[in-house]
């Protein structure tokens, strides 16, 4: 009986896959919503000390109130209830982002407790309907992955510049609309304003620089393959808090262009692999580029997975890399290239490529 006949269970396979592709999402968005505390509690900050100075002027116009102007009560009140308001309003936006982090670093723990249960033994979880179910053996399946794949890679950019560039956007026009009422009442208040807005724009401007890199690094085709694969490395490590090692073997010579982007979107994709998917927390790199072959290991110490099953392209096998591995391999083979993979579930992961340095 096939599974749309039994249709009520999935298998253990999917369900981890489930769950990783979720702890995935959770984890960029927990990224995001960091970023996002750490700019508005500065400006939170920032703001509360604008309001003591303002509360100290205040106090000191209070005791002289006979002798000051009518304009200058007239702007420190101004200002007074200007810089409350937006007191108010930035601590409530703070006050929304924590909320959001403290629930997602709760959902991210409990799904991590999922997943180590399941990892533990549990085969299949029952839907609605009850019952047992095989795997999935579906015609035309691969060519489905990969629109899947890349749909979520397009949701997974979408998600990035919406909650990361645009947030910020939006803050920059609340603070230059703040500089354009400042401007003639309050000249140093702007200057500190823009000075502020300054901050966050080159901040926001790293990250969009950081998905232009992610998306095609503009150094791959001006210094080659070694200098960007050090800077993704570098860039890597930073963002996600993983220990990564980079042995580098041989000068930074130039290969063939589609070489130098093959070998560097076969490390990248090999890493995100193993943070997305295997949940690894050390990777290993090495790139050799000393002899007629460029050789490639990539080895991890996260979950691991049938070798064998995920390289022959077997459909009931439901693990997500094994779709990009063989994707590796044809792109490989095209070349005259090899891909290798040893892997198993008490044994991480190790990915060793190989590809002519030149045309032969």
């Amino acid at each position: 009986m096939d599974r749309e006949a039994r249709g009520d269970v999935r298998t253990k396979d999917e369900l981890i896959d489930l769950l990783t592709r979720e702890m995935k999402r959770l984890r960029e968005k927990l990224s995001e919503i960091k970023v996002q505390v750490d700019q508005t509690r500065m400006v939170v900050d920032r703001e509360q000390s604008r309001n003591t100075d303002i509360a100290t002027e205040l106090r000191r116009i209070q005791d002289n109130i006979d002798t000051t102007p009518r304009q200058d009560i007239r702007e420190i009140y101004d200002q007074m209830l200007e810089a409350r308001f937006r007191l108010t309003t930035m601590r409530a936006q703070l006050e929304k982002f924590e909320s959001t982090k403290t629930l997602l670093e709760e959902e991210q723990q409990l799904l991590a407790q999922i997943m180590n249960r399941f990892q533990g033994g549990v085969e299949t979880l029952p839907t609605e309907t009850g019952g047992t179910a095989g795997p999935v053996n579906t015609p035309g399946m691969s060519i489905v992955r990969i629109v899947l794949a890349q749909e979520e890679e397009r949701q997974r950019l979408a998600r990035q510049m919406h909650d990361g560039p645009a947030q910020s956007l939006t803050n920059f026009i609340l603070q230059t609309e703040i500089c354009q009422r400042l401007f003639d009442r309050n000249p140093a208040r702007a200057a500190e304003e823009l000075g502020t807005l300054k901050t966050v724009a080159s901040t926001t401007f790293q990250k969009v620089r950081d998905f232009i890199f992610d998306l095609r690094p503009m150094m791959l085709d001006d210094l080659g393959v070694v200098p960007t694969v050090r800077r993704y490395v570098e860039s890597f490590k930073e963002k996600n808090d993983l220990d990564v090692k980079l042995d580098i073997t041989g000068d930074d010579r130039r290969l063939q262009s589609h070489r130098e982007v093959m070998s560097f979107r076969a490390i990248q994709e090999l890493m995100v692999n193993a943070r997305d998917y295997a949940t690894a927390t050390e990777i290993r790199i090495r790139l050799d580029v000393t002899s007629s072959k460029v050789r490639i290991v990539v080895e991890d110490n996260g979950r691991g997975f049938d070798a064998e099953a995920a390289m022959v392209g077997d459909e009931s096998y439901q693990d997500p890399r094994s779709q990009s591995l063989i994707g590796l391999k044809q792109r490989f083979e095209l070349i005259g290239g090899t891909v290798t993979v040893q892997s198993g579930e008490e044994e991480g992961t190790s990915v060793r490529l190989e590809m002519p340095a030149n045309d032969e």
